[in-house]
């Protein structure tokens, strides 16, 4: 039995099709790890380049300068988990709640972009934009189409839902997206908002206890509690220009 050469099945999965043709002529070149390693580590650098740009995670602080010590309450252990992405394997959704300011957005796009990196599909986007996005739609043609793009990636980031409040109309929208991607993707949502204050982002929508259920249901659910990091830099920033007016004008500090 001929043993199948482990660089011609490298070059068949890369569908390098011209070389193929040539195989008997140069498979003992010299040149043709190279070729093949140079090709591999390209396509995966365009593969990566064009996931994160369809991601639109946007610019974030990494992980590594998060303050652990600002807010009273975060579970960094649960955190790291969502980082190492077996979520995922499971369509396990993941849900951020806090108030504003404490990290979640932010926490929210390290676990994304971790996806990207290890080549999963992902997609960031605010609970109003997407929302938006989908009521815009007039026809049902184009509407299955979006929910569709919202449908397929590995990770669905929903952010800040809690912020506005949205129509019946909305509420139905976002009930469909997560019933397509419940037990088959990992959808991971911020909220500032208790469960129990849903009906105030969703009034008198119907599907609000179904929306919940569907989300809940094998779930991380991670409760970040304390004050704004954002008002804490402002004041902080406020101090230093008061500060240095006080050097300016010569007044002592």
């Amino acid at each position: 039995m001929t043993a199948i050469d482990p660089r011609r099945q490298r070059a068949q999965a890369l569908r390098l099709y011209g070389l193929l043709a040539h195989w008997t002529e140069v498979a003992d070149s010299a040149w043709i790890d190279s070729l093949l390693a140079w090709e591999e580590a390209e396509r995966a650098r365009r593969s990566l380049e064009r996931r994160l740009g369809e991601a639109h995670i946007g610019r974030f602080k990494p992980l590594a300068d998060f303050d652990w010590l600002w807010p009273e309450q975060c579970d960094r252990a649960a955190i790291e988990d969502l980082m190492g992405l077996e979520f995922l394997t499971s369509a396990t959704n993941a849900i951020l709640v806090g108030p504003s300011g404490v990290g979640k957005s932010t926490l929210a796009q390290n676990v994304a972009y971790q996806a990207v990196l290890q080549g999963h599909t992902a997609l960031f986007s605010t609970a109003g934009q997407l929302l938006g996005d989908l009521a815009a739609l007039d026809s049902d043609s184009a509407l299955r189409r979006r929910l569709r793009h919202y449908a397929c990636p590995t990770l669905l980031v929903i952010d800040e839902v809690g912020y506005l409040s949205y129509s019946n109309r909305h509420a139905d929208l976002l009930f469909e997206l997560i019933s397509r991607r419940h037990e088959h993707k990992s959808t991971l949502l911020t909220t500032n908002k208790s469960f129990s204050e849903w009906s105030e982002v969703f009034p008198n929508a119907a599907c609000v206890v179904a929306l919940i259920d569907r989300l809940v249901h094998n779930a991380e659910i991670i409760s970040i509690k304390g004050q704004s990091y954002r008002l804490k830099q402002a004041q902080e920033r406020a101090e230093q220009r008061a500060k240095k007016r006080k050097s300016k004008s010569g007044s002592p500090p």
